[in-house]
């Protein structure tokens, strides 16, 4: 059984529709997918709707989360959330935030450009993201677009990367009100890629139990962006603190090089996930 449970469409920052995505998934082999975009459950309906025949789809999305270490600048983390349900009231509404405050920073980081005199323009973002929630990596292809870089991931390394001159930060959820929003909401919270040092500072295993006492129930082990070392690390941090340890792809189309089920979950794993989560189920034949 081959499960691979962190994938973004168009509807967020990845380039597939949400039916191609799924469709990829099946070319693949993929026998689950779990579809979570970027604090939006937009595409939903739409993966579910062209949901090829022996793919389960799990409702899911990746909520853009801040932690709060004691001495320190708060740090971007992310939280994926899993089979939580869409219409919880507080969740619902932290989504409306999350999503006015993307776009808001989004509109903010093209008007520095711009004012720096590079060729790029927010009609122009706006269209690429094809009614999704405007993000940077909108801003990075248009960016390749006009020829300014030659790739999104050299435009994250310097023009969109958080030392920029341009760059703004956002308002996002404190992590632990994140992991409450969506245990309310009936959901499964599992900490994204939580050693990916090269996305920037990284939390350490004090946070993570902190978080754990907060209600998270799991973390991403296998990820493309972990070391074999850090992967060993999670599995053992996973194992000492009683949380699901997954793996994935972090998949985004043709805007990463890496390809769907590149890490994946082990089915007890994956089961455990569908067995803790009550607000939404799981799409499949």
């Amino acid at each position: 059984m081959l499960i691979d449970l962190h994938t973004h469409s168009a509807v967020s920052d990845g380039t597939d529709s949400p039916a191609t995505l799924v469709a990829t998934a099946a070319a693949a082999g993929l026998d689950v997918i779990a579809l979570t975009d970027h604090d939006t459950t937009a595409g939903w309906q739409p993966a579910a709707a062209a949901r090829p025949t022996g793919l389960t789809i799990v409702p899911g999305m990746e909520l853009s989360c801040r932690w709060f270490p004691a001495d320190e600048p708060p740090m971007s983390v992310h939280l994926l959330a899993y089979l939580f349900d869409p219409q919880h009231p507080g969740f619902a509404a932290e989504r409306v935030r999350l999503r006015e405050e993307r776009l808001g920073r989004a509109e903010r980081i093209v008007g520095n450009l711009a004012a720096a005199g590079y060729p790029i323009t927010w009609d122009v973002v706006v269209a690429r993201s094809a009614g999704g929630v405007v993000g940077r990596p909108h801003i990075a292809g248009a960016l390749v677009e006009a020829g300014v870089v030659d790739s999104v991931d050299q435009a994250f390394a310097t023009v969109l990367n958080h030392r920029s001159p341009h760059y703004v930060t956002k308002a996002d959820t404190d992590v632990l009100d994140g992991i409450a929003l969506v245990r309310a909401a009936g959901g499964v919270p599992v900490f994204a890629h939580g050693l990916a040092t090269s996305r920037g500072r990284v939390v350490d295993d004090a946070a993570l139990t902190t978080m754990t006492d907060a209600g998270l129930l799991g973390l991403e082990v296998d990820h493309p962006d972990h070391t074999p070392e850090q992967r060993e690390h999670l599995r053992a941090l996973a194992g000492d603190l009683g949380l699901i340890r997954t793996g994935s792809s972090d998949y985004h189309g043709t805007n990463k090089l890496t390809p769907i089920a590149a890490c994946t979950t082990d089915p007890d794993q994956y089961e455990a996930i569908v067995a803790a989560g009550t607000g939404s189920t799981v799409v499949g034949d």
